[in-house]
């Protein structure tokens, strides 16, 4: 199966580490031209000589906080400086604080819904009129609790499945344009997000967070964490010339934990 992502200009959000930055990587060696961002300068400098260091597509950094809609232009408008347009988009965000109906304010609901859902909004607005020139493909990171909801995340589980009422309306929106719009949503993936929920949860429970991840793995069918690796290489289909007909729809990378149909 050819990709054929070779010269293509792909956004990548939030990719300084974690699932953000396994999937620009592996844009990387399928030849891609990658535009990575967070807001940990210091980070963005390492990932991007790292992606230099392989040799393959070629790799642009900005610092940015997606959660103020001048940064998301600025950080749009050097993509297309740099590369000259954008052709895919990753949308991506870290997760809110944990917490229950009880203990979450105003400001971490209005914070949640800057960060998760309309970083999202506005970073699509931004990019549509590129995306638009040849068609194009965006994918939307959400959650497996756009399936299951998962206790004490109530901020996830609330705008997490926003991003799937917005992913499945661009969809038709979209579709005259040939812009494919997806959301890929991990179950547990072993990332430092995962690492610090297992930790939270742990002390809750007063286990260790070897014990807590033990318990976790033997929910999911196939007995241990997915690689971030596993999860980019779904994204990373969905942007590329093979995918041709999937838009709208929402995919769980999970190893068979969720039960919902």
């Amino acid at each position: 199966m050819e990709l054929r992502l070779s010269g293509k200009t792909a956004l990548v959000v939030a990719s300084s580490q974690g699932l953000g930055k396994a999937i620009a990587r592996q844009l990387v060696l399928e030849g891609a031209n990658v535009m990575i961002t967070s807001r940990n300068e210091e980070k963005l400098q390492e990932v991007e000589k790292e992606l230099r260091d392989l040799h393959k597509g070629q790799v642009a950094h900005l610092q940015a906080d997606i959660t103020k809609a001048e940064d998301i232009r600025r950080l749009v408008q050097k993509t297309v400086d740099i590369y000259g347009t954008i052709d895919l988009l990753v949308n991506n965000a870290g997760g809110p604080p944990a917490g229950t109906f009880e203990t979450i304010s105003d400001e971490d609901w209005y914070h949640a819904f800057e960060l998760n859902l309309l970083s999202y909004i506005r970073m699509i607005r931004e990019a549509l009129p590129y995306l638009k020139k040849k068609g194009g493909k965006i994918v939307n990171i959400a959650s497996s609790s756009i399936k299951e909801p998962i206790p004490g995340l109530l901020l996830s589980n609330t705008f997490r499945t926003g991003i799937v009422g917005l992913t499945k309306t661009l969809a038709f929106e979209f579709a005259p344009y040939n812009i494919l719009i997806n959301t890929v949503a991990p179950g547990r993936i072993a990332t430092e997000r995962v690492a610090f929920l297992d930790k939270i949860n742990a002390e809750k429970l007063g286990i260790s967070k070897e014990e807590m991840e033990a318990r976790m793995k033997s929910m999911i069918p196939l007995g241990r964490y997915g690689t971030p690796e596993e999860f980019a290489n779904v994204v990373t289909f969905l942007l590329s010339e093979a995918n041709t007909y999937i838009t709208g729809q929402s995919l769980i990378v999970d190893g068979g934990m969720v039960k919902a149909i």
